[in-house]
């Protein structure tokens, strides 16, 4: 039976309070990591994200910490080589992994990254999901396929976030909706509930923020 792909309801107003108190702790920048020897304690609950470049991943990020700049923003696809970690108050780690569809990076800094990646997902036991970051306007793509297959061997459950929803008109949405849910279902580790989000004007991030505080 193949498992029925759905948009993320927003948050009842218990659940949306729990969520906007978790992100109204003080999110800050911990550590970027090259190497699994570097990962700090998984002393916590961890969420990470994941997305080609130019998602609009950073903007997510801070948008929904309401924090200006804490993850920074690229021009340059693929400049952020390092998996980085934010402490959200003292129970979560925020993580931003390293943007991929890397089409100016060097092979053999590629081929680092997914090791270091691969390693990251199947040896993180506190790991509680991925979220994965999916252009409104473009849907899924065969890069993206490639990470989420990565998920699914690792078994790590993932969640896709829809960006820049503003972007698109609505009848475009629904096609890029239908092709996305088409796509997911291909993926055992693919979470059945899809979030739209846009993060110029804020719409869905409540329900992610309540999303990753029920986690």
């Amino acid at each position: 039976m193949q498992m029925q792909f759905s948009l993320a309801e927003a948050p009842d107003d218990i659940s949306a309070e729990k969520g906007r108190k978790l992100f109204a702790g003080e999110t800050e920048f911990l550590k970027g990591v090259v190497a699994m020897n570097g990962l700090p304690d998984a002393d916590r609950v961890e969420v990470c994200f994941a997305g080609r470049s130019n998602v609009g991943k950073s903007s997510l990020i801070n948008a929904l910490t309401g924090t200006k700049g804490i993850a920074r923003a690229s021009n340059t696809p693929g400049r952020t080589q390092e998996i980085n970690f934010f402490t959200q108050g003292p129970d979560l780690y925020l993580v931003d992994l390293p943007g991929y569809g890397y089409a100016n990076a060097p092979l053999a800094v590629v081929e680092k990254w997914q090791k270091l990646l691969k390693q990251y997902l199947s040896g993180r036991q506190n790991l509680r999901r991925a979220f994965v970051l999916i252009d409104s306007r473009h849907g899924i793509k065969k890069v993206d396929a490639e990470i989420m297959k990565l998920l699914d061997s690792s078994a790590v459950t993932f969640q896709c976030v829809m960006t820049k929803a503003d972007k698109v008109k609505e009848k475009d949405r629904a096609k890029v909706l239908e092709q996305v849910k088409g796509a997911l279902a291909k993926h055992p580790a693919a979470y059945p509930e899809i979030v739209l989000t846009s993060s110029e004007k804020g719409d869905g991030i409540a329900t992610l923020r309540s999303i990753i505080a029920g986690l």
